[in-house]
């Protein structure tokens, strides 16, 4: 009770007069009016905050200690004329010391070096004064900033346009003795694929396999693509949709590479040929942009000059967890 009545009168002299005791606030029109006490203190904490910044924006600061012994000595008689902001002391010592610290947070908060600026490895684009000036010119002259920007593509060209790490030769596709249940797809390679390489290929595997996991490769239900997509509001039958064959893929094991040749186990489950489709036409765009890919072998037990033997400490043996 007793820090609350000198936390009271602390409010009372050095705040504006807003607020008053719990319950009751003071406002312009002279008379009371009563707010819940959860409001009140609300108000008491945002004033409180408000008058600590002005201090510290003055290069002046002083602890509630100190502030609480002012209280004491005017209880006890002896009132200090002061003025509220002659009783704030210097920084020096100590007290230099936090309000350094204090408004170096505050610098890093709000500048470019704070949290929200990015990883540190990006180059900052917004301070580019290149970009600014075609930004500019785009409201200035749209011509001129188009022009601006045309130019900066030629001169980046290589650094924006990557050319094409993939094979020109189209990607080769055969099926033996194809089983949706239990089969093996084989990969043969031109080159043995790097590690950027092989990820790409597990991503694709990976998203192939969650796609048919969760029903979306259902030829079943094509309501849209065998629709005229003339019209831009086209029809989707929810009961049609919701009254077809369910499909799925149980199950896919790991992939598993050796030198260049690579296979992955399946067990797609269901006979839906449009899983099929969607993984081809994703192997081609690898095949012809990233990794050149010769063959892709549907089905099988066997593949040439693959051996069962060899386990992932062997060289050139290696698995990936899909």
């Amino acid at each position: 009770m007793l820090l609350q009545h000198k936390f009271s009168s602390l409010l009372d002299r050095f705040l504006p007069p807003i607020c008053g005791r719990v319950g009751q606030t003071r406002v312009s029109t002279d008379f009371p009016v009563l707010l819940p006490p959860s409001v009140h203190r609300q108000a008491v904490r945002a004033r409180l905050s408000t008058f600590i910044c002005r201090a510290r924006g003055k290069g002046q600061t002083k602890t509630f200690k100190e502030i609480i012994e002012i209280e004491e000595r005017e209880e006890e008689g002896g009132r200090d004329e002061r003025k509220p902001e002659d009783l704030s002391t210097s920084i020096d010592g100590g007290n230099k010391e936090y309000e350094d610290q204090y408004n170096e947070e505050c610098n890093e908060e709000f500048t470019s070096e704070g949290a929200f600026r990015g990883r540190g490895d990006e180059k900052d684009y917004d301070r580019d004064p290149e970009i600014a000036e075609i930004l500019g010119s785009y409201f200035d002259d749209p011509e001129k900033g188009q022009s601006m920007l045309e130019e900066r593509i030629k001169k980046k060209r290589n650094k924006i346009l990557h050319a094409k790490t993939g094979s020109a030769i189209p990607m080769k596709v055969v099926f033996k003795r194809f089983d949706f249940s239990n089969s093996y797809i084989w990969f043969e390679f031109y080159n043995v694929p790097l590690p950027k390489d092989v990820t790409l290929i597990c991503d694709t595997l990976r998203a192939w396999h969650i796609t048919g996991r969760l029903g979306g490769c259902n030829s079943m239900n094509m309501q849209l693509s065998q629709s005229i997509m003339d019209s831009k509001r086209p029809r989707y039958d929810i009961i049609q949709g919701a009254n077809v064959t369910p499909t799925t893929f149980y199950n896919i094991g790991d992939l598993e590479i050796q030198d260049n040749l690579a296979r992955i186990w399946v067990d797609i489950g269901t006979s839906e040929p449009l899983l099929l489709d969607i993984l081809v036409n994703a192997l081609t765009s690898i095949s012809s942009d990233y990794v050149g890919i010769k063959l892709v072998v549907f089905g099988g037990f066997e593949f040439e000059n693959w051996k069962e033997n060899l386990t992932s400490e062997d060289a050139g043996c290696s698995t990936f967890k899909i």
